[in-house]
């Protein structure tokens, strides 16, 4: 599990243990936390790795010496704030990474899992997206760095798919949230959170009015791991259909926190998608897969948890 320490990695690897698979997850710590997977360190079946994936997987850990049954790519910065922090970092763990570990891949007859996203259809023109759908991304914007480099990431995957005879599969990850999230990442569920928990002014870009669509981790990862035990090669959109503008999220985050924060607006950033929602059909047909954690109730338990955090 690369990326092993992130947001969505963690929750996985909680789940994949529970099942009572090892688990190897490696991970640089640019983004990702320690305290992610410090209820793991002592487990037997679990094992960190600090390296990065960029780089070639260490070829002097023993945890890495085996074959493996399955290699799921999850590493990447994926905030917005990260695209302009960490660019050269997203680029490499797209392409050079992707290639490292679809080679390792191949080499072990291992399932590969490529974590893409829905940013891979840009600001859309499409509406639902769709897996048919191409997308509308600027190739040199701001957030290029992360967009292109998924989309390089699904294009080589699907290359050695069809001329590796790799096993491989592709998720496209919508909007997702839940406990773990790092309070400054810059995605506006934290960052909303945050606010309303210090009393502060909630700060929405623009007039509030572009949509989202939010997924409860556990979906996700419930999602993503009905697309591993698969045969199904995708790529297929995993996420929530329930759609909200950004401002009506942040109103509710005000709500369910007692905050008397107020909402304040501020300016669009550069090539922010109107709007985002996925087409689920895919997912229910192949997969059986449909979320079942409401928003209310997803944003109930992940407040408590930057509560707990005392963030």
């Amino acid at each position: 599990m690369t990326g092993g320490a992130g947001f969505v990695p963690s929750h996985l690897i909680d789940v994949l243990i529970a099942r009572g698979c090892a688990v190897v997850a490696v991970d640089n710590f640019v983004t990702g936390s320690k305290e992610n997977v410090t209820h793991l360190v002592d487990h037997p079946q679990f094992t960190l790795v600090e390296a990065d994936v960029a780089d070639g997987l260490p070829t002097h850990h023993p945890a890495l010496d085996g074959r493996f049954d399955a290699i799921l790519h999850m590493a990447s910065p994926a905030s917005p704030k990260d695209f302009t922090t960490l660019p050269i970092e997203i680029l490499r763990v797209g392409s050079i990474a992707t290639l490292h570990l679809l080679e390792r891949a191949v080499a072990d007859g291992a399932r590969f899992l490529m974590a893409s996203t829905s940013e891979a259809y840009g600001d859309p023109l499409v509406h639902p997206q769709v897996e048919t759908y191409w997308g509308n991304v600027n190739p040199v914007g701001i957030r290029s760095v992360y967009d292109e480099a998924k989309r390089f990431s699904e294009a080589s995957t699907m290359a050695y798919h069809r001329y590796r005879g790799l096993d491989a599969a592709i998720v496209r990850i919508f909007n997702t949230y839940g406990p773990r999230m790092r309070p400054d990442d810059g995605r506006a569920i934290p960052t909303f959170i945050s606010q309303a928990l210090r009393g502060e002014p909630i700060t929405v870009h623009g007039n509030g009015a572009q949509t989202r669509s939010i997924c409860y981790v556990d979906d996700l990862v419930r999602g993503i791991l009905l697309l591993l035990d698969s045969t199904e090669t995708g790529p297929i959109n995993c996420g929530d259909e329930h759609e909200m503008s950004m401002k009506d999220l942040a109103e509710t985050i005000v709500r369910l926190t007692g905050s008397a924060s107020t909402v304040t607006f501020t300016s669009r950033t550069a090539d922010d998608p109107e709007m985002r929602r996925p087409d689920l059909t895919l997912a229910r047909t192949k997969l059986g897969f449909a979320p079942t954690v409401s928003p209310e109730e997803g944003l109930r338990r992940t407040i408590e948890d930057f509560q707990r955090r005392a963030v």
